[in-house]
Order: structure tokens, then sequence, then C-alpha cells
């Protein structure tokens, strides 16, 4: 990742623009980034965010990175000098002026594009409040991995007595789909890719951890896959009639080459899994469990932003078990931000 000497935060009097830092994707980082994980990404100056009406303007103190946002970064998903990052947590500086959503001051975890910033905008629907005794640290880890486990389990019929497969269940979307089936009364069985990264899987509620797929010989109904390749392949081959893949990541980067007559047979499904829609009442959901300890986080790296290439090689490797969150907060206090004078102060509040 490339710094640049002068990125900073910078005040300004009437007439000046504002701005703040942010990770931007930018190949040209790669000539620097010697051939690091990140090689796409660099700190840099963004203009200040100018929230909608129905959007609040966020001090960001924690992101999440996510494996997909380091395939957005090189593959174009994100545009160059656009602001990358979907996890992002912080308080409340200026509410929304339609007057929905949380107030000033209000600690808020959310799933927004361009998470990876000082100050974002971000939909009232794409957020919910932290609960008092939750860290924003660990708040910042559950939107896109924990949104897309309790999503995808939901789309895939879980129930009581269902045999639930999830692939690649060391890291941030299968730590919690494991422990949300199990909370369904699901039989749970954890696939990883060493015994190490089974650590803690039966404890958080895995009936069976499994090295691949080594060993597995029932049927199982639900298949949460990250992993994709020839992994989604044979977990296909073990879905029983009826049953349903959800396929929410692709860490291999492996085809998956499906065998003839592989899909000729009683009726299941493979389904393709992408997060859309407002997220605020999953979140909640979410933010309670862990507030409650009912859903654990598990933190596999912690650290500032400007360390975003270690993490990001970490994750990338398979070194990293849960998430990897960035400190982004300078440890300044949070000023609220004020209306524009064409817009009333006196608003009525959220409800």
């Amino acid at each position: 990742m490339v710094i640049d000497d002068d990125c900073c935060y910078k005040s300004s009097t009437k007439g000046e623009t504002m701005s703040v830092r942010a990770l931007v994707v930018d190949p040209s980082a790669s000539a620097s980034a010697s051939a690091s994980a990140s090689a796409a990404v660099r700190l840099a100056e963004v203009p200040d965010p100018v929230p909608g009406p129905n959007q609040v303007l966020v001090d960001v103190s924690h992101a999440s990175l996510n494996y997909g946002d380091l395939n957005d970064a090189r593959s174009g998903r994100v545009p160059v000098g656009a602001v990358l990052g979907s996890d992002a947590a912080g308080v409340v500086v200026r509410a929304a002026a339609d007057g929905t959503g949380p107030a000033v001051g209000t600690r808020v975890v959310a799933l927004t594009a361009g998470a990876f910033a000082e100050r974002v905008a971000i939909d009232v629907g794409a957020l919910a409040e932290v609960p008092k005794g939750l860290d924003l640290a660990q708040a910042v880890a559950l939107p896109v991995a924990g949104v897309a486990a309790l999503r995808s389990l939901r789309a895939a019929g879980l129930g009581p007595g269902k045999r639930v497969l999830v692939t690649g269940a060391s890291g941030g979307v299968g730590r919690f789909a494991v422990q949300l089936a199990a909370r369904a009364g699901a039989h749970v069985i954890a696939s990883v890719g060493s015994a190490a990264r089974g650590d803690g899987l039966a404890e958080t509620g895995a009936d069976e951890v499994l090295i691949g797929l080594e060993g597995l010989q029932h049927p199982v109904d639900v298949v949460i896959d990250s992993v994709g390749g020839p992994q989604l392949v044979a977990a296909w081959n073990l879905l029983a009639p009826g049953g349903s893949v959800q396929s929410v990541g692709w860490t291999s980067g492996e085809p998956a080459v499906f065998p003839p007559y592989a899909t000729v047979g009683p009726a299941k499904s493979l389904t393709s899994f992408v997060i859309d829609g407002d997220v605020d009442a999953d979140l909640a959901t979410l933010t309670e469990l862990a507030a409650e300890g009912a859903l654990g986080v598990e933190i596999g790296w912690q650290g500032p932003w400007h360390r975003f290439d270690e993490a990001a090689e970490a994750l990338r490797a398979r070194r990293i078990s849960g998430k990897a969150v960035l400190e982004v907060a300078s440890g300044e206090p949070h000023t609220p931000v004020p209306f524009p004078q064409s817009q009333s102060h006196d608003r009525p509040g959220p409800a």
C-alpha cells in the first residue's frame, strides 16, 4: 500500500473544501507495494462526503477487511480512485435530514460501500445502533460476514435437526454460520483447511470438525460454501435430495468442474448469493446476540489501517481465524457536524 506523505485530515474555513483520508483503489500502487497482497490500494485524501436526506454522517473508528475487498481492489469491480470497503463502525456526527435513523452521538455499525474512510455517509437502512457493552471493534466484524451467514442459512431452509455443512468454517462467515446453525438446533459439520484452523469450532457449536471433507459420508441438507472449486463439487455430491448449497464465496480461486450427469437426479439446488436491500434489521439481530454473548466474535488480526498490507497478506494466506479489524480513528473526539444553513435546524428528531 502507498501512503501519500501529505495525506491528512484538513480542517476548513468558509469556502474551503474539507477532505478525509481513505483507502482507495489504485492499480499503480503495485509499483511501490512490492508484490504485497493489497498491491492496488493507497491511503489518500477524498472529498468529505455529502449525505443525502436519508443518510447519516459517521466518523469511522473501525473497519473490517473481507476477502471480497481484496478481490474488489484488483478485479475492477470497484473503480480506480473509489474508496474500498464495506464494514464500518463509529459515531454519528450528523443525523439524517429527513428525521429517520439514529441521533448524533449514537454508536453505529454499518454495511456500506466505501467504508474505508475517516467519515462516511450511510443510508439509515444500512446500519444499526451498537448496544451498550459491545465494543466497536467487535461490532464492525459483523456486517458482511454476519449478514451473509444469517441470510444464507435462512435462504437454505435452516431448521432443527438439519445437517448443515459449513466450508471455510474458520473464516468470518464460517464461524458465524457455525454458531447460528447450532443455535437453530442443526447438526453442524465444520470443514477447515487444517487441524489448527479448526481450533475453537467445537466450543462454538460444531458437532463435527473435519479437514476438508474427509470422513464425511452421510448426506447433508444445507451447505454454506465459501471455498468454491473442487470442494464445491464434492459438497454438491454430498447434498441430500431437497437440499441447498449456498455459494457465498470462492476463496480457493479454483474452477468447479462438475462431471457429466452430476446435476441429473433428485431435485436439489445450488444458489448464488449476494447481500442486497436494507440490512438494518439483520444487523440489529446480530449486534444484540453479540452483546448478549450468544454470538462470539473472533478477531484474528487488529491494527491501525496503515498496516492494511499486513492484514491483507495474512487474510489471503489464510493465517487469520475469524476477522481482520482496521483501526481508523485518530483518537480525536467526535465533533457534531452542523447542517448547511439552507437546511432547518429545527427538524424533528428520530422516532
